[in-house]
This record gives structure tokens, sequence and C-alpha cells, in this order.
């Protein structure tokens, strides 16, 4: 297994080593607009507004779109909530690119998300312990992410750089599937109006919390029409557990875009919140399990999640055809993942990002694989100068991997049956200037059979209003 990652990121590499360097986003410091001083720039987003949802729960001072905006399992009675990050998440960053030699630069990134809301910064995996033995009737928002209240949550990395060779960069990064849903989901990866932006199942390839991926290693460049990509994760210890291995390769041509992408990760972590049995559980648990993760003999409530764990492999492809001007763009994507029971299981007592403990741990949930398909759809039309409207369509398919005497099942009955969701949204983003805009949309989601089991209601419409200013 090491030995096949190993080939693929080289092969990676090899591939891209003539290309140029692919373009970050980031502002760019050479622009007169931008916060620049001595090669150094400050940039950000404030995005905040107003949404209703037909039916949902109540907000999160802490998951970074505050609200569940697609339907989900606790998605109750009506809501009407001030939410963060709708269109774009809020941030606040810095970059820097110092030349060293010949044409290759010094650079780093460091990227703070929070939520404007409440002054806090995002951190979804504390909005999932602080729901800890709630009822499905009783909870307020809580969602798995790879956002658990780091201080750079977004990235943290430095590294070098060369229009002629590429860029190499080391730390924590988002990964290219993740560059890859922001490029071409027609939302641009929104929280509120998209189903693969709000939800990092499709840019985390399985699960949300590898949307970003600590400890790891990214190749990035672009030569003419050709570009690639690849991104290694260390586990900081011996074998192939909580590694990952992403590459991808693409080309710009006459206005279209595609990019092709492989992936694979061992010992992917969907954490949940506990149930109150589960909450109840801890103190037996406490004093029958060490925790060799932190070296505590006890779980508490105020840091313990459940886990289910998997191995993910990965495949997808996406592209874009811009009709140039003030013609639309279209954009559309396909995403094949496989989950499987991890060849290292963890146990009670691993950490999971953010510093979480995984106190009940779920290693075999996918005796059958479990194939999840992701598709969608869309256009993006810049009717004026000032105004865009935006529409897309999401879909997942889920195949049955129940076993037992649910195997094959095609209901929702169990949630491993098989099962589908649907969503769609519509979007007008205004300009007022430069910096600053207005949007109003809205986003129907339903879900059906396997992906509706135990959910208290199967539908929702999602309407929202903002403003954000970007520098």
């Amino acid at each position: 297994m090491t030995l096949t990652r190993a080939c693929l990121l080289t092969a990676a590499l090899a591939a891209a080593s003539l290309a140029q360097a692919q373009n970050t986003p980031t502002p760019n410091p050479t622009d007169d607009t931008s916060i620049t001083w001595k090669g150094i720039t400050l940039y950000g987003a404030v995005d905040i507004g107003l949404q209703y949802q037909t039916h949902g729960v109540p907000s999160s001072d802490y998951f970074p779109a505050g609200t569940e905006a697609p339907i989900s399992k606790n998605s109750n009675g009506s809501v009407t909530a001030v939410t963060p990050s709708n269109l774009s998440q809020s941030r606040i960053g810095l970059a820097g690119k110092e030349p060293i030699a010949g044409d290759w630069s010094g650079i780093f990134r460091v990227e703070t998300f929070f939520n404007p809301q409440s002054g806090q910064l995002s951190d979804g995996l504390k909005s999932l312990v602080l729901n800890n033995g709630r009822a499905l009737t009783s909870q307020s928002t809580n969602v798995d992410t790879s956002v658990a209240g780091q201080v750079f949550a977004g990235a943290a990395y430095a590294g070098f750089s060369s229009p002629t060779f590429g860029s190499l960069t080391y730390g924590r990064h988002p990964t290219p599937l993740a560059d890859g849903i922001a490029k071409y989901d027609p939302m641009g990866a929104s929280q509120a109006f998209s189903l693969i932006g709000f939800s990092g199942t499709t840019a985390g390839g399985g699960d949300t919390e590898d949307r970003r991926l600590d400890q790891s290693v990214k190749y990035t460049a672009k030569y003419d029409w050709l570009h690639a990509g690849a991104l290694y994760q260390f586990s900081g210890s011996s074998g192939s557990q909580n590694t990952a291995v992403q590459v991808s390769l693409g080309a710009d041509f006459a206005g279209a875009s595609i990019d092709a992408y492989y992936a694979k990760k061992y010992d992917a972590v969907s954490a949940s919140a506990l149930s109150a049995t589960q909450v109840t559980g801890l103190a037996t648990l406490c004093s029958a399990t060490p925790t060799p993760a932190t070296g505590a003999q006890c779980f508490s409530p105020s840091n313990s999640l459940s886990a289910t764990i998997s191995d993910n492999t990965t495949y997808a492809v996406m592209a874009l055809y811009n009709f140039g001007g003030s013609l639309p763009t279209v954009s559309a994507g396909y995403e094949h993942i496989s989950f499987a029971n991890p060849n290292t299981p963890l146990i009670a007592g691993d950490l999971t990002i953010g510093g979480y403990v995984l106190a009940y741990v779920k290693n075999n949930a996918y005796d059958d694989n479990k194939i999840l398909q992701v598709f969608w759809a869309g256009v993006k039309w810049p009717v004026t100068p000032d105004l865009d409207l935006i529409a897309a369509y999401y879909g997942y398919k889920q195949n049955s991997y129940a076993t037992g005497k649910d195997a094959g099942c095609t209901s929702a009955v169990s949630s491993g049956c098989s099962g589908t969701e649907n969503t769609a949204s519509f979007v007008a983003d205004y300009k007022f200037s430069k910096r600053f805009d207005g949007y109003i949309g809205t986003f129907w989601s339903e879900v059906q059979d396997g992906l509706s089991n135990e959910f208290l209601n199967t539908s929702t419409l999602t309407t929202t209003m903002g403003i954000r200013f970007r520098f």
C-alpha cells in the first residue's frame, strides 16, 4: 500500500515538473487595490445574512454555516436566524511571497475562519459536543466539518513557488478535490445554496473532516493548457493509518476547463454527537478504557464524540465552459466514492481534528462497501456587469450496502438502504461596488429511502438574503 501511494505521488509530481505555477486563490500582491506591504498581503471576507427555513434547526454560534441549510436528520420546525458565511466563508488571512533566487520565491499562507454573527472562531465539532445527549427534537445545529476551532482553520502552509516548475508547500492544505469543488461548483461552494458547498462529503472524498488535511505536502502546476496537482498526508507515525493521497490532471482550452481526480484516504473519520445512552455510558467506558492518545483515563461529554471510521476511494471528473462576455458559464461534475472498513481500525480514545476525543468508534460499518455517487450541473449568467444570476442542481445516489435482514433494502428502514437526495437552488448576486455585494436566493432539498432514515422531515426550503464585503 505504501509503495503504491508513493508511486502515485511521484508520477503526479513528475507529470507536473515541467509546468508553470497554478494561480492561488489569494489576492495578487501586485494589484494596487490589495492591502500589501513588503510582499505580505492581508485579505478576507465578512458575509452575513438573514435566513428562513420551512424545516430547520436552531442556529449555532460555532458551526461555520450557522444553520443546516439542506434537509438534515434533525430538521424540525420553521426557523428564522441571522446566519454567517452564506455565499462565502467569513475569514481573515495573510499571504506572502518573497523572491529568493532566479524565478523562485518563498511563499506562505495562513487563514482564520470566524462566525460574524457571534464573533466566535468557527468550530463545527464544538457544535457536535454541545448536542451530546440531546434528542433529535431538542437539538441545535450540529454538523461535522474540517473546521474545528483551529486558529488557522482555512490553511496554514509555507513553501516555494516558481513560474517554471510550479509550487510546493508544506502544512495544512485544502485538498485538490476541495479546489475542484470551489472551481466547478456553479454556486462557488456556497454553504447556504450548494449541497457540495455546505457538506464537505464531496470535497473531502467521502468525509467532511478531510476537506482540509494537516501534515500534508501539496504540489500545483500549470503549463500552457495543462494543469496538475498532487497532495500527500503524512500520519506522523509508521504505517498507512491516517494517511491520504490525491492527484489531479486537467486542461484549459477555448473557454473550456476539465479536471479528473483520484483520492485515497485511510481512517477517514465521520464524527457525530453522542446519544443520551452513550453519554450515560461514558462513566463505565472511562473506567474500562484508558485513552492512549491523551494519557487520560476518563472521557468527558464536553469533548467526546462518536465516529464511524472508513477507508475511502474517490474518482471524480469536473468541467465547465465559459461562453465569454455577458454569456453564461455552465459547469458540471460527477464523483464516485467507495467506503470500506478500515485496514487499521481506530480505538476509543484516539483523537480527531481540533483535539476532540473519539469515545465510541465504529470500524465495521461497511462490511459491504458503501457507494455514494454525487452529480451536479448549473449555470452562472452575468446578466449585467453588476448582476449575476446562478442556478444549480445537486444530487446524491447511494447503493444498498446493508447486511443481514436489511440486505438489498430500498426503503427508509435502514441508513444502509439505497437512497437519493435531490437539491436545487437559485441566487441573484448584485455588486454595489468592487468589494461589496448583496444577494438573495433559495435552496430546496429532499431525501428519500435510505438517505431519509430516522429523519424528522424529508424536505425543506431555505431562503437567504445577505451582504458580503471582501478585501
